[in-house]
């Protein structure tokens, strides 16, 4: 009876070391899971790294052109579009242009290669507001009289430059110092009365001149087209177009909420459907 407990004992030890050998086979045969690698590069890093390898053959290392491709740097009008309508034509491209689609790239990459270029564009980090928005518009659109001359997001006058993005390249101070102490510019700065020799008159700003004609857009928008020879005479304003007594009529919270409603459109993204894609890829 003893010898049968003894042959219990050794197959109860072979099945045990059969089921350890199978079990240790089993969990070395388990893949496992290694963790992901962190990519721990800075955001500024990996945008610099994508744009020089996916833009910069055309664009340039430094974002200002080349022969294959316009300055989108230094352009007013590559500055004037929202970081949305560059995610989109990096992602979409611009059809019939030399503008191709970056479909490979991961929304997060496009992301950083929008931050780096607007380091190169030399915008400056987000700040906070100064005043209140909201009560910089009623201003804009009241008190000042600005929109009577200048378009902000659609809105306002043809006369004078659109300030829908002015605020992305201009910092708290610059624009501060815009509204309260204009350039007095030359003539095209200037409101101008053209007479006719037919004794018409036009009342406007003059877009182009050269020897023989000038372009003038008169306060509704229209463009008129006149040969010198036909005018009987131009007289320019005294005064700018811009004035230069906002310092003295606007409180300094008025003026912090007037630069807070520019900063605000500026910054406000607009859909991918409405991208002006000629702006980004044209001169």
């Amino acid at each position: 009876m003893f010898s049968g407990k003894k042959s219990l004992c050794a197959l109860a030890a072979v099945l045990v070391a059969v089921l350890a050998s199978t079990h240790f086979f089993a969990w070395s045969q388990t893949p496992r899971q290694i963790p992901a690698k962190q990519d721990s590069k800075p955001v500024a890093m990996q945008g610099k790294q994508t744009f020089a390898s996916t833009c910069a053959s055309c664009h340039g290392l430094d974002g200002r052109g080349g022969e294959r491709a316009p300055n989108i740097a230094e352009s007013p009008k590559a500055q004037r579009l929202s970081d949305t309508q560059i995610a989109h034509i990096i992602e979409n491209g611009i059809p019939g242009t030399g503008m191709p689609a970056f479909h490979s790239l991961e929304s997060s990459n496009i992301k950083t290669v929008v931050t780096y270029l607007r380091t190169l564009q030399g915008a400056k980090k987000p700040v906070k507001l100064p005043g209140d928005p909201q009560r910089g518009e009623t201003i804009f659109f009241s008190k000042t009289g600005c929109s009577s001359c200048h378009m902000v997001a659609g809105r306002g006058g043809f006369i004078a430059s659109d300030l829908s993005g002015y605020a992305r390249t201009h910092d708290v101070e610059q624009i501060r110092n815009a509204i309260t102490s204009p350039p007095n510019g030359d003539h095209q700065a200037r409101m101008v009365t053209a007479t006719t020799r037919i004794g018409e008159k036009y009342e406007g700003r003059i877009r182009n001149e050269d020897n023989f004609s000038l372009q003038l857009q008169t306060l509704d928008g229209t463009f008129h087209f006149m040969a010198k020879s036909d005018l009987e005479g131009l007289e320019y304003s005294s005064q700018t177009l811009m004035p230069s007594n906002y310092g003295s009529i606007l409180s300094t919270n008025e003026l912090n909420d007037l630069v807070s409603y520019l900063m605000s459109v500026a910054n406000a993204s607009t859909s991918p459907s409405a991208v002006p894609q000629k702006e980004f890829e044209e001169e």
